[in-house]
């Protein structure tokens, strides 16, 4: 894309002479010493402005379903499809669904706090009363009445602090109803 930029810069404008692009940039992380540390209250107040979608992701595991409450998911690339999700190293249920190499991304709608909050429990049968069917390629559970559905492989898994990259490639998806989504902000469900 620089490349073409460049091009088209050199042909719209020949008296200025040729236009380099100008180098990348150095990747780095930023060492502990070059700035303070940020409390944990105060980040988890201030990111608390910026409201999340909620979803569960499921996997079947040993013939048994499994799942986990997941406000961090994101969109990541439409060549190849790729979505991405951040989930605690100290989840239970991860190494479940990292066992299982697939999951579905179930997008909850406005009504579906209380379904949210039987999956964010740890420890308990988050099943317990939900009604599911298998989603198409990795028979992940869908969850019924959800606003969307994506069934995934996992196509890479990145450390990130306490917690783990999960980017999935997308290999099926679908709407189920058009209305309003389940939002998180400030701590509460919106």
């Amino acid at each position: 894309m620089a490349a073409a930029a460049v091009r088209y810069l050199r042909s719209a404008d020949g008296e200025r002479g040729p236009v380099d692009a100008l180098p990348r940039p150095e990747l780095r992380c930023v060492r502990e010493d070059e700035r303070p540390p940020v409390p944990p209250s105060e980040f988890r107040r201030v990111l608390g402005c910026f409201a999340t979608g909620v979803t569960v992701v499921t996997a079947v595991d040993d013939g048994a379903p499994v799942g986990f409450a997941c406000q961090s998911f994101t969109s990541l690339s439409l060549e190849p499809p790729l979505v991405a999700f951040m989930v605690g190293r100290t989840s239970t249920t991860w190494p479940r669904i990292a066992r299982a190499g697939a999951f579905c991304v179930n997008i909850l709608a406005a009504h579906q706090a209380p379904l949210c909050r039987a999956f964010a429990v740890s420890g308990a049968d988050k099943f317990a009363g939900v009604t599911y069917d298998p989603s198409p390629v990795s028979g992940s559970p869908r969850l019924t009445d959800t606003l969307a559905w994506i069934d995934c492989t996992i196509h890479a898994v990145h450390p990130g602090g306490d917690h783990l990259i999960v980017v999935g490639r997308v290999t099926a998806l679908d709407t189920r109803h058009e209305t309003a989504p389940l939002l998180f902000h400030r701590g509460r469900f919106r």
